[in-house]
């Protein structure tokens, strides 16, 4: 039971580092950019937006990971 809380809580952490993530990356979009427009240039990742862009895949990965696990613990999984 404090497992499932602990759990828990580390998921709502998770989650608004997420999305914390996610917001910084669309910071540097110009705004066409954010509505789906096209870009002009392409651009590859570095420095901070590739260290950017590897943490939010990776707090992604994590945080179903960790759903997966909680769900699993408190019975929803019947397989």
């Amino acid at each position: 039971m404090i497992l499932n809380v602990f759990l828990s809580i580390a998921q709502i952490v998770l989650s608004v580092a997420l999305i914390g993530a996610v917001l910084l990356q669309s910071k540097g979009e110009e705004l066409g950019g954010v509505f789906g427009g096209a870009q002009s240039i392409y651009q590859t990742r570095r420095g901070v937006d590739r260290l950017l862009f590897t943490l939010t895949v990776f707090l992604a990965i994590a945080f179903f990971v960790l759903a997966g696990i909680n769900v699993w613990l408190s019975g929803g999984f019947t397989a």
